[in-house]
């Protein structure tokens, strides 16, 4: 009976080899063919172990009745430190010099890791001084059985859009080097460029258009967006362009299966077009494909757990290391953007100015003095004109009702008595609560000056709405941000308040744009605020019909108001990256912080060489300090080095527990944070 089952078995993983190599014709049947793959029994197996002194290749034996499903790429698990652990084979070796334990288990005979999924992973893991089981996790889906299973039983397909004929170029003409740029992209000629998207644009249909020409030309791609409503916007755009069926849509919240499905049609080339959020630059394309991301500049790039990465540095290592083409498109140009601008690494592609001003809001900014109100006269103006034909955007820093709120009497920030958070007002009437612990504080006494009335000292898009809704009693008032967003407004009369990044869309435009809070957005003491907040302003402004008025609650004196009037986003992330260059800061210059308990920070400090300059230490709580470290680009390689030998002696003492090292932190000099 036992032995009817184990024939049973064998003959079940025959057949699924045999179609699993019909379907990767380059992965197991060349594997099985190089120097026969019986001749080199031992595996070189990356484990999903994220210590970072255990961060290399163990090898293990493989048993003969596993040999033909042990190829490089697929998971496995083994033995290891008196556990079973997950990982992934790198390699098939003849020999090795330790004595071998045997592989446990393949998990599945899909090769997952594809060799040039390695090479960026590794490479990924060494600019952020992590290591390779952190970045791959990020990289690869957990497996989802049925999905695996439903996938490679489906069709391989092909060209199911082939009849489509001659993709359409979209606007790509009325810019400098557009066409040229979209040419040689799809010819897999590794261009580089900075795609300034004109006033009145819509990324999302030149993007298609990009996509739609690749597809054409037999190539690959990945379109990375900030957030899930940018990808239902390039999602229905290139549905419309090439077909629903010719591309994959990869972000966390997707789920398990639908997640692990798309990677699974990725990997087996039954599509080669990505369209994703952050973990979507690890997607596995063919190696000439096309990389595009939208805002590069956006802090929701940043991966949040160890290592840290960022998906525009992801996007730039693979460009880099695979010889590929990269676009950066955006409303504004990021510092570090224009810093490969400055280099000659990446090319500009903007419209003529000519275009631009035809294309462009009228900005009005605050008059001289003019910073008595919040909403100014000339905003509450501009709003009732608007309103005659069309919806009006009104742009707020925050979300919420009262954000934020002061003592009545002495104006001291009202904060919560058991963790010092802020204290927020949810609505009028409402009890006063803690935005960082959620505890109420119904009887908040000022500790200053002993008076229990509060004030508001900001005022969100809630209550900004409810404010406009009195003002004009007829109009409809649409407030969109936090977990209330709207994705698309009509063409209708309306009062529109948004968050930044809120936004709603609007088909014809919007009769005029109003941004509040400009100078507060402004004022926040963080490295990129001001780069942030022309980002956002630019996102808004290019909502606004060809020549509507635009009202920014900010003095015409200042550098981004100025871009802004000018719509030249260039010139002011020119002039931000000259400042930077001037003063030694990043990008000009590598940096790191390195957080944890004083003792595992000092002993990271030793492992430093002379071409790191150390600032702090600075406390950050009971027994936990930081220190920020700066480097000449030149010597980056040198500080990331230091920074992995000396986490690799903590890891293997016990002592990394709590140290966090964060290369390029998106937050340097001061916490950007979301205004909502």
């Amino acid at each position: 009976m036992g032995t009817h089952r184990s024939c049973r078995r064998t003959e079940s993983r025959c057949r699924h080899l045999a179609a699993l190599a019909s379907v990767l014709p380059g992965t197991i049947a060349l594997v099985s063919q190089q120097a026969g793959i019986e001749d080199r029994p031992v595996a070189r197996v990356a484990l999903d172990v994220s210590l970072t002194h255990l961060d290399r290749y163990f090898d293990y034996a493989v048993p003969e009745m596993l040999s033909q499903q042990a190829v490089p790429g697929v998971r496995v698990r083994v033995r290891f430190a008196g556990r079973q652990v997950g990982g992934f084979i790198v390699d098939r070796v003849a020999e090795s010099e330790h004595r071998l334990s045997p592989l446990t288990k393949v998990v599945s005979s899909l090769p997952v890791l594809t060799p040039a999924t390695l090479r960026l992973a590794r490479s990924v893991a060494d600019r952020y001084a992590g290591t390779l089981a952190d970045v791959l996790r990020a990289a690869i889906p957990p497996r989802h059985a049925r999905a695996e299973a439903a996938v490679l039983a489906s069709p391989a397909g092909g060209d199911r859009d082939g009849d489509r004929g001659q993709p359409s170029p979209g606007t790509w003409g009325d810019y400098t080097g557009g066409a040229a740029l979209v040419r040689r992209s799809v010819r897999g000629e590794p261009v580089r460029a900075v795609w300034d998207v004109g006033p009145g644009e819509d990324w999302s249909q030149n993007m298609a258009a990009l996509a739609a020409q690749a597809h054409h030309h037999g190539r690959g791609m990945i379109a990375v967006v900030p957030d899930a409503r940018d990808v239902h916007r390039a999602q229905d755009a290139v549905t419309r362009a090439i077909g629903r069926d010719s591309f994959e849509v990869l972000t966390a919240d997707a789920g398990p299966q639908r997640r692990y499905s798309a990677f699974v049609r990725l990997i087996t080339g039954r599509t080669s077009i990505a369209i994703g959020t952050r973990a979507a630059c690890f997607a596995p394309v063919p190696d000439d494909s096309l990389l595009w991301i939208l805002d590069d500049g956006e802090e929701t790039y940043a991966e949040p757990h160890a290592p840290g990465w960022h998906a525009r540095e992801v996007l730039a290592l693979r460009s880099h290391l695979f010889a590929t083409p990269l676009i950066a498109a955006g409303a504004t140009r990021s510092v570090v953007a224009q810093s490969w601008i400055d280099s000659g690494w990446a090319a500009p592609v903007s419209m003529p100015r000519d275009l631009i001003r035809q294309r462009s809001p009228r900005v009005h900014p605050l008059d001289e003095g003019d910073n008595s109100e919040r909403v100014p006269e000339r905003a509450w103006t501009v709003a009732r004109n608007g309103l005659k034909d069309g919806p009006v955007l009104l742009q707020v820093a925050r979300r919420g009702y009262v954000p934020a709120t002061a003592c009545q009497r002495c104006r001291s920030v009202a904060r919560c008595t058991a963790c010092a958070g802020p204290l927020t007002l949810a609505g009028p009437g409402a009890v006063a609560t803690c935005s960082w612990c959620h505890a109420p504080a119904p009887s908040w006494r000022c500790p200053e000056c002993g008076d229990t009335r509060l004030r508001a000292t900001a005022r969100g898009s809630t209550r900004t709405a409810e404010e406009l809704g009195r003002a004009f009693p007829q109009v409809p008032v649409i407030a969109s941000g936090g977990d209330r967003i709207v994705t698309e407004v009509p063409g209708t009369p309306a009062l529109v308040v948004a968050t930044p990044g809120a936004e709603p869309w609007v088909e014809d435009g919007y009769t005029a744009v109003i941004l509040l809070d400009a100078e507060r957005m402004l004022s926040r003491g963080a490295l990129g605020a001001e780069e942030e907040t022309l980002r956002r302003w630019f996102t808004a402004a290019s909502l606004a019909r060809p020549g509507a008025p635009l009202v920014v609650t900010a003095q015409a004196s200042l550098a981004a108001v100025q871009a802004l009037v000018r719509w030249d986003p260039g010139w002011f992330a020119a002039r931000d990256l000259a400042q930077r260059v001037e003063l030694g800061l990043p990008p000009a210059r590598r940096s790191a912080t390195v957080t944890g308990p004083v003792g595992a920070v000092t002993s990271v400090r030793e492992f430093l060489p002379d071409e790191v300059e150390v600032f702090g230490p600075t406390s950050v709580g009971a027994d936990r300090t930081r220190v920020l470290l700066l480097v000449d680009r030149d010597h980056a390689g040198v500080m990331t080095e230091a920074l992995k030998q000396a986490m690799s002696v903590l890891s293997a003492r016990r002592e990394a527990a709590g140290v966090e090292v964060r290369v390029d932190p998106v937050d340097w000099g001061g916490e950007l944070g979301h205004l909502d």
